[in-house]
């Protein structure tokens, strides 16, 4: 199955060029690139979270998605910007460049055939700014292109409603969250006999976090010598299946959204 999680009537690599050549309203037609990561995710979780997570949550929204809002995944970036997590073994990156060079040329390959929305759906937290930059370049170099740089877990959903307050603080890669979502997405390949709880040591009463506004430049054997930073342990598939839920719910929304969304000064 090459479409993985997504349904194959929204999958964009199995139309044909005719099919493409006879779109119509081509311009508005939704396309999203699912941007993942090939990285440590501790000894309890497989490589492929990021990129899991984000098939996942697509392919649950678009199966909900009304028929006639027409929306079409394009395959997995699987690779990213990962070298924080390098000093793990398995870990793959790609430098930012080669990442913001990628993006550009498969949104520029769109543009030629009509498409002018490009949502990057981004599932991994070290390359936002990548996803932004390629945004803002492309909307520079073609006026009539828009491209959403979109984060997964961005989107309104209920997560920290089921985390505790630490967890919701300090938990931000291979925890309560990302284990749980994965206990629903890919129950096969999560290891819970292995997981374990690692959080950082960091100043009390700093404003300075590892993510948000004010932020420290990290890698993640600064933080943690498992690879996760969060408490795993906890993690139950009843949490996922309501966290992949509402992020599903959130992201039709958002999919709508775009389409509706009109190219601003014209």
């Amino acid at each position: 199955m090459m479409h993985s999680f997504i349904p194959p009537t929204r999958f964009f690599p199995y139309l044909s060029w005719k099919d493409i050549q006879a779109m119509p309203d081509k311009p508005n037609v939704v396309l999203i690139l699912p941007v993942g990561a090939i990285e440590q995710h501790g000894p309890h979780l497989p490589l492929i979270v990021d990129a899991a997570i984000g098939e996942g949550v697509l392919g649950k929204a678009l199966s909900k998605l009304e028929t006639d809002i027409p929306a079409y995944a394009l395959p997995s970036l699987y690779y990213g910007k990962s070298n924080e997590h390098w000093h793990f073994p398995g870990t793959i990156t790609l430098s930012a460049q080669t990442l913001l060079s990628t993006i550009t040329e498969i949104a520029e390959s769109l543009y030629r055939a009509g498409f002018r929305k490009l949502v990057l759906m981004n599932s991994h937290g070290g390359q936002p700014q990548v996803m932004e930059i390629a945004a803002r370049d492309l909307r520079v170099k073609y006026e009539d292109l828009m491209v959403f740089p979109l984060f997964t877990w961005r989107v309104p959903h209920i997560t920290k409603e089921l985390l505790t307050p630490k967890e919701s603080q300090l938990g931000i890669h291979a925890g309560d969250a990302e284990t749980s979502l994965m206990l629903s997405i890919l129950p096969d390949q999560v290891k819970m006999d292995a997981a374990v709880a690692e959080y950082p040591d960091l100043p009390k009463d700093n404003l300075l976090t590892m993510e948000g506004r004010l932020q420290f430049g990290w890698v993640t054997r600064d933080l943690s010598q498992s690879g996760v930073v969060g408490d795993a342990t906890v993690a139950t598939k009843e949490k996922g299946d309501r966290i992949l839920e509402s992020l599903s719910d959130s992201w039709v929304q958002m999919i709508k959204d775009v389409y509706a969304f009109p190219q601003p000064g014209l």
